[in-house]
């Protein structure tokens, strides 16, 4: 547990630090390749099913799955080595990680992100995110939900949430009130899709990639306090 501060920057990472949509796209282009087109739409069917089913992606456990229905074919071998493997450092969003560290000259920057406890972890530690916070990483299964644990770790006055999902961004509001500034990246298939976004309230701030994160003079949020 930190001791409590002023503020804390917390940061989702799919769609917000890192270009996940490039990575999915890559990731069917590649199973496509190995196994053709039906078993790649197949894969993603036992995706999109796992997903609903957990409330987040978990590509490992989709392909877990998939093996089921192949249990005689070692090509899935070569699909995980692609996903352990993955250069992720190409995707980084620019000037995502100047943006990480334009806020941790005011505050702690911790990764609050949904995800399993493989390749999720695997995806921040090899993108380089991980070191960028310091080791600061928090992954759940609904981190709308986990806001008390979130706090008891990282204790401060305010928090600053960067996500690309205005679903998310809403919820934690509702709970944590004038307590949360929600700062809204628009990258991304959710951050694009217009009749999704009305649904919510509108954030707090809205940027159109996560780079200017990195120009924006955050004294306003500092002068709170």
């Amino acid at each position: 547990m930190s001791s409590a501060g002023d503020i804390v920057f917390l940061f989702d990472v799919d769609n917000t630090l890192l270009d996940n949509d490039a990575v999915q796209e890559e990731l069917g282009q590649h199973l496509e390749r190995e196994f053709g087109r039906a078993k790649r739409d197949r894969y993603w069917a036992i995706f999109e099913q796992l997903r609903s089913e957990l409330g987040y992606a978990d590509y490992l456990g989709a392909l877990q799955r998939y093996r089921l229905e192949n249990l005689d074919d070692p090509q899935i071998l070569r699909v995980s080595h692609f996903l352990i493997d993955y250069p992720f450092p190409k995707q980084l969003f620019p000037g995502a990680l100047a943006a990480v560290e334009h806020c941790g000259r005011i505050g702690p920057t911790v990764i609050l992100s949904d995800g399993d406890v493989v390749f999720q972890p695997r995806k921040i530690q090899r993108s380089g995110i991980w070191d960028a916070v310091e080791g600061r990483v928090l992954i759940y299964l609904h981190k709308e939900k986990m806001l008390e644990a979130v706090a008891r770790r990282y204790p401060a006055r305010h928090y600053v949430m960067v996500d690309d999902k205005v679903r998310i961004l809403a919820a934690m509001k509702q709970a944590w009130g004038s307590k949360l500034t929600t700062i809204f990246p628009r990258q991304g298939h959710y951050a694009v899709d217009k009749a999704e976004v009305a649904k919510y309230p509108a954030p707090d701030m809205t940027l159109e990639t996560i780079g200017e994160l990195a120009q924006r003079d955050l004294s306003s949020l500092e002068a709170n306090f």
